[in-house]
């Protein structure tokens, strides 16, 4: 637009009655918006080039958000996370509202707080514990009384237990797998008392004084916890013929193959009865992991693209997942289409 020409239209908008100027004026704006984010043709009358679809795009794809229609939301101005179950939060990064989309529908606006964002993983505030955090993200399995956590799964309770350091459960959650700590020699409270009081000390022999107070009743704690044995954490499932030793380390994931519970020791991935299912290559370390039905063939997920076992590599896409339908597995992903201004589900049998 040439300035002489934006000159021109500012005085006629000013000389126009206040309603009309008032409408005019947000037509006015929203088309120079449009024409600067290439939405409309350009003053010349020549369209403005399309981006072009990313190379995920599959033709089957499932829409999953639309961002125009009544959200009139811009992908620039989006933060998307990913939950365990397939579905996406969506955060507009103006408004601060969320939104959370799956399998066609979407929820929304959701304010900050709400019940349902604990879906998705959320990381522990400054003063929650990690066993505080996973209560609040699976309050429907783990409470708290007191000082003590308990599980509730499948009809049965687990616990009462000092700690909580780890819970998963399948997609299907009808399995689940924690790791657990039945005593501590020290609550959270008593340890933040002990700090209080190491803060209060003058001098360094008071200091040690307190230190062998200290040591001295947490020893007689442990013993009355059952010892070494009561304050070393275990695993507690309801899947039977496990043996997986959480004292030699390796992680729970319930998202590495569909509905199974799989340990992570670093550069092999095992399940929770000891059997080996894949020794991880090198190059994909660390990253997302997708482990078919039969272990014939796996995926990783790394910088926003999949990379397949026979070396196909399909980029530009998030939020790989494993989904079934219609008895089938699938590994599904998303992708942001240009064109139809949609986030977009594909879906590869695996």
């Amino acid at each position: 637009m040439k300035k002489s020409l934006f000159i021109t239209t500012a005085i006629l908008l000013i000389s126009l009655s206040t309603a009309f100027s008032q409408g005019l004026l947000k037509k006015v704006t929203k088309s120079m918006s449009d024409e600067l984010l290439g939405k409309t043709p350009s003053a010349s009358g020549s369209k403005a080039p399309e981006q072009p679809e990313p190379a995920s795009a599959c033709k089957d794809g499932i829409p999953v958000l639309d961002l125009g229609g009544k959200l009139q939301l811009m992908y620039t101005e989006i933060d998307i996370s990913s939950g365990d179950d397939g579905s996406i939060l969506v955060k507009d990064m103006v408004s601060g509202d969320y939104y959370i989309a799956k399998g066609g529908s979407t929820a929304g606006p959701i304010k900050p707080g709400d019940p349902r964002l604990a879906a998705f993983e959320v990381p522990a505030g400054d003063d929650e514990s990690e066993s505080e955090m996973i209560q609040r993200v699976w309050k429907k399995y783990v409470s708290k009384t007191g000082d003590k956590f308990t599980i509730n799964f499948g009809g049965k309770t687990y616990g009462p237990y000092a700690l909580i350091n780890s819970f998963t459960v399948t997609k299907s959650k009808d399995k689940f797998a924690a790791i657990v700590t039945e005593n501590i020699a020290v609550t959270e409270k008593q340890g933040k008392a002990m700090d209080e009081e190491m803060k209060k000390a003058k001098t360094d022999q008071e200091r040690m004084d307190l230190a062998m107070k200290y040591a001295s009743q947490m020893q007689q704690s442990m013993m009355q916890a059952g010892g070494v044995q009561g304050t070393t954490p275990k695993l507690i499932t309801n899947i039977e013929g496990v043996t997986f030793n959480p004292m030699l380390g390796g992680t729970m994931k319930s998202t590495y193959k569909y509905d199974e519970i799989l340990v992570d020791a670093y550069a092999q991935i095992n399940d929770l009865k000891g059997n080996k299912v894949l020794t991880i290559p090198n190059e994909i370390i660390g990253s997302d992991i997708f482990i078919s039905s039969d272990n014939s063939k796996w995926a990783s997920y790394q910088y926003g693209s999949l990379i397949f076992s026979d070396k196909k590599n399909i980029p530009e896409l998030f939020n790989p997942n494993l989904t079934r339908v219609d008895g089938k597995i699938y590994l599904s992903y998303m992708y942001y289409s240009p064109k139809k201004n949609s986030i977009i589900e594909c879906r590869i049998p695996f």
